[in-house]
């Protein structure tokens, strides 16, 4: 075998894939150069941190299951007047994963609540948190479906690896009595453990209409707001989008009529 197949064969058993593909050009550049061999060392291995921190980068979103084209930037602060652009900076941070902190989005349907939380979600994912995104009503049935199975607890203990869960659409399925104690044991399981993000429609005191019996409720609430950041949004960005197209549609063209004689 040639010196550069064992070399090869070497750095791949290694699993030092970036250095397979570079070090043969590296070692040009180096001798073009005349860098020394300690500098060439670093080079790769720079390279090779670079290439696999972008890697797990991507695993992380991928295992995230985040909805595409939701980031931070791209969130519209303009008619949010009670959102901070420091604060949400502050939170993408992610310190307070690192306390287990909960934050909670409130609003009218359209404000952004989910592109908030999924975008907070990326920057901790492109900080290398692990976290995942789940709606509300197909995390329910994923836990009703484990209790069936008598597997409640170990899905429970597997949604843990998870620093942070994002339960989206809290308000929006009537659930049953059965909905909600896995979902009330998921909350309580997580409380001071982990972190969650909640979005909803419906107000603490609406609450009632989730969880069915006023002690529930409280608890609930109780667990999710003791470490908490609570964000609402306001103004609906789809509704903002219709009147605008409306204004468009009402302004009158400043055309000139091809029946009219011209002035």
């Amino acid at each position: 075998m040639k010196v550069k197949e064992q070399l090869e064969a070497l750095l791949r058993s290694f699993f030092l894939s970036s250095f397979v593909r570079n070090y043969d050009d590296f070692a040009k550049r180096a001798e073009k150069e005349k860098l020394g061999y300690i500098v060439y060392l670093l080079q790769l291995a720079e390279t090779e941190s670079t290439e696999r921190q972008a890697r797990r980068t991507e695993r992380l979103i991928t295992q995230a299951k985040l909805p595409r084209g939701k980031t931070l930037d791209g969130f519209d602060l303009t008619n949010q007047p009670t959102l901070s652009l420091a604060r949400l900076k502050e939170l993408a941070e992610g310190d307070c994963l690192d306390h287990c902190e909960n934050i909670l989005i409130f609003g009218i349907p359209g404000a952004g609540k989910t592109h908030l939380a999924v975008s907070l979600a990326r920057e901790w994912c492109l900080r290398g948190r692990r976290v995942l995104y789940t709606t509300a009503a197909a995390l329910v049935q994923e836990l009703l479906a484990a209790k069936r199975d008598l597997q409640l607890n170990q899905h429970i203990k597997r949604l843990d690896r998870y620093e942070c869960l994002i339960i989206d659409d809290l308000s929006y399925i009537p659930y049953n009595r059965d909905e909600t104690d896995v979902l009330f044991i998921l909350l309580a399981e997580r409380y001071e453990t982990r972190s969650v993000v909640v979005t909803s429609n419906l107000i603490f005191s609406q609450w009632d209409v989730i969880f069915k019996d006023p002690m529930t409720t409280r608890a609930a609430v109780d667990r999710l707001v003791h470490h908490a950041t609570i964000l609402e949004l306001n103004q609906s960005f789809r509704q903002k989008e219709a009147e605008c197209r409306q204004r468009k549609l009402r302004k009158p063209s400043t055309e000139p009529d091809p029946q009219q004689p011209g002035g």
